[in-house]
């Protein structure tokens, strides 16, 4: 009996120095919550497809995954917390367009490098607006008369510099038109801009078909054209700029799900491969559907790629029109 015990201890002890020679076991990623945050406000469209990716995610990871809206200094209060949070992967957020914006208008260093890029998820195209009893009944003649009249149609849709003034910008300059052609009145957004375009106040909104789905499917507003290199699903009968009149110009708003600069590789795998079953779920799907937003896909490589194109696009055209720092 003595010897089987003393055999036992031995056993124990034997192990007990093995381990402490391998060293502890770690988790499994993701072993605690996650953070996601929204650099944008409760209720808007960033938030919306923020907390729907969130609530898939967590079942793929198996962890809660809970939603921050990180708010102010147009944007960059919410990308910087992104940027600055530990490379862990347990802080990610949602990094919009603006991204590629801020640090040409001064407003940050932050630019789309300082982000580890996981997956693109959502883009919706600007669309060419007017009032549905306009008498340009094609991108063409409102492109006609923007030339024959410099300064007498003014647009609207967001603030000076914002997604939606460059759409427009970038469109005329693609065109040979001076960008300051058109008159741009600053707005808080695309929906009190396109009220001032059905009271007659300015001729163009050039915002995305979903923001203006509304007011088109009631007979208040028509389409022109999309700034996209294909027709949207949502108004498949509105034509492509290129097809309106032969411009290459593309512009969106678009959102992607990044995490900090130098997040380890499987992390990054770990949520790429999760948040690709999120995209491809019928409950994402049908969420963005239902709501008129536009579905894009690229992950890693191809999502810095396609940040990096954005970003010069976007430097290209605050530089014609004169807000780039």
């Amino acid at each position: 009996m003595l010897g089987r015990a003393l055999r036992s201890a031995l056993v124990v002890l034997a192990l007990s120095i093995l381990t402490s020679v391998a060293g502890p076991a770690y988790a499994q990623y993701p072993d605690r919550p996650l953070t996601l945050i929204v650099p944008w406000g409760a209720g808007g469209g960033t938030d919306a497809t923020g907390r729907i990716i969130a609530s898939i995610l967590e079942k793929e990871l198996g962890q809660p995954v809970n939603v921050v809206n990180r708010t102010g200094g147009s944007g960059v209060v919410g990308h910087s917390a992104i940027a600055e949070a530990a490379p862990d992967g347990y802080t990610l957020g949602v990094a919009t367009v603006e991204i590629n914006m801020m640090h040409w208008q001064g407003l940050t260093n932050l630019t789309y490098e300082a982000y580890t890029p996981i997956a693109l998820v959502n883009e919706d195209p600007a669309g060419l607006q007017v009032a549905a009893d306009s008498p340009y009944a094609t991108a063409e003649d409102l492109i006609a008369a923007i030339k024959a009249a410099p300064g007498s149609l003014k647009a609207s849709g967001t603030g000076q510099g914002g997604i939606w003034h460059l759409a427009i910008a970038g469109m005329l300059n693609s065109a040979g038109i001076d960008p300051a052609s058109v008159p741009w009145v600053p707005s808080q957004g695309a929906a009190p801009g396109l009220q001032d375009l059905v009271a007659g106040g300015v001729a163009i909104v050039p915002c995305s078909l979903p923001e203006a789905r509304s007011l088109i499917e009631a007979g208040r507003v028509k389409s022109l054209a999309i700034m996209s290199d294909k027709r949207a699903a949502l108004f498949p009968d509105v034509p492509t700029l290129k097809e309106a009149i032969g411009s290459d110009w593309t512009i969106g708003a678009w959102r992607g799900i990044v995490g900090p600069k130098g997040l380890p590789d499987d992390v990054t795998q770990t949520l790429t491969a999760a948040l690709e079953k999120v995209y491809n779920s019928d409950d994402y799907q049908t969420f963005m559907k239902d709501r008129g937003f536009g579905v894009r896909w690229a992950a890693g490589a191809d999502f810095e790629a396609f940040m990096k194109q954005s970003n010069e696009s976007l430097g290209a055209v605050m530089k014609a029109v004169g807000i780039a720092k």
